[in-house]
C-alpha cells in the first residue's frame, strides 16, 4: 500500500481487532457459513437461525435448491447490505450426472474442455429469478469418478456465482445427445470460504444453547466471522480513527483522513475504509484515482456506499452544526 500519513496512530482504547468483536457486535455485522443439508430450502435454514439468534436481520446468499448441499453463507445484521455486493465470487461444486447411456469418459472429457470458458446458461423453470438468457464463466470441469453400469459420473466444477448447473447438465445430454439428469449437487466452495470453514446447523444449535442457558458465548463467536471475512478482495484505503468516527456517521472521506491506499484504484472504484485496526468502517466508491488523491491537500476521496461500523465505536474529533 501507498503510505500518505505516516505518523497517523490508532488509540487502543477504542475499537479493537475484528476477531476480537464481542457477540453483540458479530451478531450486527457477521457471517455463519453453514453446511446445509439436503431437505430444507436456504430460506428455510436462515429463518431457523434468525429465530434461534433472536434477530431481527438475518439474510442468506448463494441460494442452494433443497436437493443440494454445502456451503450456504449466512449475513448478520448490517451484512445483509452487502449481499450483491460481496457474495459474487466463484463457486466450486461436485456434480453426480446421471446419463441416459453409456458415454466414453474420453468423449465426455473432451466436451468439458470445449465448454470452459463464457456459455449461455438460462435459468430452469423451477428457479426463482426471471427467465432470460444470460452468460457464466465455467472456469473448470473435470471427471472425478464414473461407473459405466449405472451411467453415472462425478465432475468437479468451478465457476461463475450464479450458474445453475442443472441447466448445465441438461445441457451437457443435449450436447452428448442422450439425457443428463443432475441427481446431487455438493458446493464445497464459495469465494474464499472452504468446506474446513462452516459448521453444521446442529452445531449452531448447540453453540446458541450454551450461550443462552449457561451464559457462554465462546462457541458461538467461534462460529460467526467478522464481517471483514468477506471483503478481502476489494482494495483497501485506510483511514485515521477521527475519520473512522465521521464515516460511521455517513460522512464521507475527505483527504486528511486518509493513512495508506493500495496503489491499483481509480476513479469510480469500490473500495473498503479501514481502520489502523483493520476494521471496517464502510464500502465505499471512491471520486479519483490513487495519484490524484496522492497529490491533493483536501478535499472528497471516497463517498460511502454501505455504512459498516456502529456509530460511537471512536469519538467524534468534529463539532455538530
Amino acid at each position: 500500500m501507498l503510505i500518505l500519513d505516516d505518523s497517523a496512530k490508532t488509540d487502543s482504547k477504542f475499537g479493537c481487532n475484528p476477531y476480537e468483536r464481542s457477540l453483540e457486535s458479530l451478531l450486527d455485522a457477521g457471517v455463519i457459513l453453514v453446511d446445509k443439508p439436503r431437505g430444507p430450502t436456504s430460506h428455510q435454514l436462515t429463518a431457523w437461525a434468525r429465530e434461534m439468534l433472536e434477530i431481527q436481520r438475518l439474510g442468506h446468499g448463494g441460494t442452494l435448491d433443497p436437493f443440494a448441499t454445502g456451503l450456504l453463507t449466512m449475513l448478520c445484521g448490517k451484512a445483509t447490505r452487502l449481499t450483491e455486493m460481496v457474495l459474487t465470487g466463484d463457486k466450486k461444486y461436485v456434480a453426480l450426472l446421471r446419463f441416459g447411456r453409456v458415454v466414453d469418459s474420453a468423449e465426455l472429457g473432451d466436451l468439458l474442455s470445449s465448454l470452459n470458458g463464457e456459455i449461455y446458461n438460462v435459468p430452469p423453470l423451477e428457479s426463482a429469478v426471471k427467465i432470460r438468457v444470460r452468460t457464466r464463466i465455467i472456469h473448470e470441469m473435470k471427471i472425478l469418478d464414473q461407473d459405466a453400469d449405472s451411467n453415472l459420473v462425478v465432475l468437479t466444477i468451478t465457476c461463475n456465482a450464479g450458474t445453475y448447473i442443472r441447466t448445465l447438465a441438461r445441457d451437457i445430454g443435449l450436447l452428448l445427445d442422450t439425457t443428463c439428469e443432475l441427481t446431487e449437487l455438493h458446493r464445497n466452495q464459495t469465494g474464499a470460504f472452504g468446506q474446513s470453514n462452516a459448521c453444521t446447523m446442529q452445531q449452531l444449535t448447540d453453540a446458541v444453547f450454551l450461550w443462552k442457558e449457561h451464559d457462554d458465548d465462546r462457541a458461538l463467536r467461534r462460529l460467526i466471522a467478522p464481517v471483514e471475512s468477506i471483503l478481502g478482495d476489494f482494495p483497501r484505503i485506510v483511514v485515521k480513527d477521527g475519520a473512522a468516527a465521521a464515516i460511521s456517521h455517513g460522512a464521507a472521506l475527505a483527504r486528511p483522513g486518509v493513512v495508506s491506499i493500495d496503489e491499483g484504484i481509480e476513479r469510480g472504484d469500490l473500495v473498503v475504509l479501514e481502520t489502523l485496526k483493520g476494521e471496517a468502517v464502510a464500502l465505499a466508491e471512491t471520486n479519483s484515482g490513487v495519484s490524484k488523491i496522492q497529490s491533493m491537500e483536501h478535499g472528497e476521496v471516497a463517498r460511502p456506499r454501505v455504512v459498516l461500523m456502529q456509530t460511537g465505536i471512536y469519538p467524534q474529533t468534529w463539532q455538530k452544526d
